[in-house]
């Protein structure tokens, strides 16, 4: 089980970010509180989707990697304050059609106890041009 030392500082967040771009779905968890919550960027809702729970987060980040093999998170910068913090990003990656995707966007972070306890996605959507070649 992976450990951290508290508070939640700047570098585990780049430590999270690193282990989500090796697509390591068990360390990735590591990060996660036991009662986490993943807000999606997409979804039906005003707040995209609602996932809780280990189970639950684990299986989008499958899903990722399942949609996208070489989805990496780069540009990242971090700010953390206390129980809060934000990373801002630039999403890439290959579609199953050999489409690529470039995004930026931005997670809000609540932490509890040294772990990651809410992770709300948010980014920027192309209207004419969602994908890049």
């Amino acid at each position: 089980m992976k450990t951290f030392e508290l508070p939640i500082t700047i570098e585990t967040l780049a430590d999270f970010f690193a282990t989500c771009n090796r697509h390591d779905t068990d360390e990735i968890m590591e990060f996660m509180s036991p009662d986490c919550v993943f807000f999606t960027a997409a979804g039906s809702e005003i707040y995209g989707a609602r996932l809780a729970g280990k189970e639950s987060v684990r299986e989008a980040f499958v899903s990722i990697w399942a949609n996208t093999p070489d989805a990496r998170w780069i540009n990242e910068k971090h700010v953390v304050q206390g129980d809060f913090g934000v990373s801002e990003w630039t999403f890439v990656g290959t579609l199953a059609d050999g489409s690529k995707i470039e995004v930026s966007g931005v997670d809000i972070f609540t932490f509890k106890d040294g772990k990651i306890a809410i992770k709300n996605g948010f980014r920027k959507h192309r209207s004419n041009q969602q994908l890049i070649n």
